[in-house]
């Protein structure tokens, strides 16, 4: 890696790609080379946005910009491990793996170890555990504020209809999407751990109710952590009309913190220091032009990349804390296949998320062949 500013590319131009336009806009030392789509005009228009050239071939867009220093794979959640271990093999790039980062627990152990062979690395995206809320709470978690964690509560009720799934053949299956949990609820997954620690059984019933899709919208679970606390999580992509709240709390011995809001973005209540509320919380909904529901932390996450290239800072996503989050987001579908508890800790996978399907894959696999739009 030279003293040159990173030079990242974009692989896949849906809503999120924008987001992760501007936030590397908005980053010192990382610059935007290139994006790219099947579909050119997504591409396009990103591309006259940010003033980069666009591509619906990335095997072509590589082979213009071997500058490219990393690839941000922003393609449906089915195709990151193929997408990724192309990076990775075929054009050794460095990765940024949008959420839920692979869909199987094998397949990131699969990815990270191609990284390690080809002297690569491998970001997930996490970008709520920057919201100032989860800073704060993390804080007081760590420091002993809250006391020993005994309760930690998850609410997720968010609306999406049908033509919601109807935009795209791999929204609603469990091959490349995954339900309310794996898609819309994933970063509160992620947070159970970070807040609350270890989680080691879950007890999950899944239920479609909103929509004619294959996968989940709703979602009822209880789990127990190691140790004696213990959790509860609801989430829904069933609410109507709107989305109304995605939220999480912690009841410690020493005290209560909520944080709600659209996105885990507003301190509701903060026991230890009530004034902290306000300072800690943020307006996703005045982000303009980024989606209420994606906040800031992608600005700080492409600044984390900066200082692990730079600096050797230890990025703060590693693979065991992403695994230990794929590995509790299959145990609430492995729960609702056995229909009981399920233990975290093991190698067990879910029989349906992450089912490969060929048919929907062959859809979003860029040609060998270099192809000009």
């Amino acid at each position: 890696m030279t003293t040159e500013p990173l030079s990242v590319a974009l692989i896949g131009c849906g809503r999120i790609a924008g987001h992760h336009c501007r936030s590397i806009a908005e980053v010192d030392d990382v610059e935007l080379a290139a994006v790219c789509d099947l579909e050119f005009e997504k591409a396009d228009a990103y591309a006259k946005e940010s003033g980069v050239p666009a591509y619906a071939n990335y095997r072509e867009m590589f082979a213009k910009h071997p500058e490219i220093d990393i690839a941000a794979v922003i393609t449906p959640s089915g195709m990151h491990f193929e997408h990724g271990m192309e990076m990775v093999k075929e054009f050794s790039k460095h990765v940024i793996m949008e959420k839920p980062t692979f869909m199987r627990p094998g397949q990131l152990l699969d990815a990270f170890g191609a990284a390690d062979d080809a002297g690569l690395h491998i970001f997930p995206v996490f970008q709520n555990r920057h919201n100032k809320a989860v800073r704060r709470v993390k804080q007081a978690i760590d420091g002993g504020e809250l006391g020993n964690v005994r309760i930690v509560s998850v609410r997720v009720r968010w609306c999406r209809p049908q033509r919601y799934y109807d935009m795209a053949p791999w929204r609603g299956t469990f091959s490349h999407d995954g339900g309310a949990l794996t898609n819309q609820s994933i970063h509160h997954v992620d947070l159970i751990r970070y807040l609350g620690g270890e989680v080691s059984r879950v007890n999950a019933s899944m239920r479609t109710l909103g929509a004619d899709i294959e996968v989940e919208d709703t979602v009822a679970a209880t789990l127990n952590f190691e140790g004696d606390s213990v959790g509860i999580v609801e989430a829904t992509t069933a609410a109507r009309p709107d989305d109304f709240e995605a939220s999480i709390s912690i009841v410690g011995s020493e005290g209560l913190a909520q944080i709600g809001g659209i996105a885990v973005n507003e301190l509701q209540v903060f026991t230890p220091d009530p004034g902290a509320c306000a300072e800690n919380s943020e307006d996703f909904q005045g982000i303009k032009g980024h989606g209420a529901v994606y906040g800031f932390g992608h600005t700080q996450m492409y600044r984390d990349i900066v200082g692990f290239f730079r600096d050797s800072t230890p990025y703060p996503v590693s693979r065991e804390d992403c695994l230990g989050t794929l590995k509790l987001l299959h145990a609430f579908y492995r729960s609702d296949e056995a229909g009981g508890w399920v233990d975290v800790a093991g190698e067990g996978e879910s029989e349906r998320l992450g089912r490969a399907d060929e048919a929907i894959s062959d859809l979003y696999r860029t040609p060998q062949e270099t192809e000009t739009p």
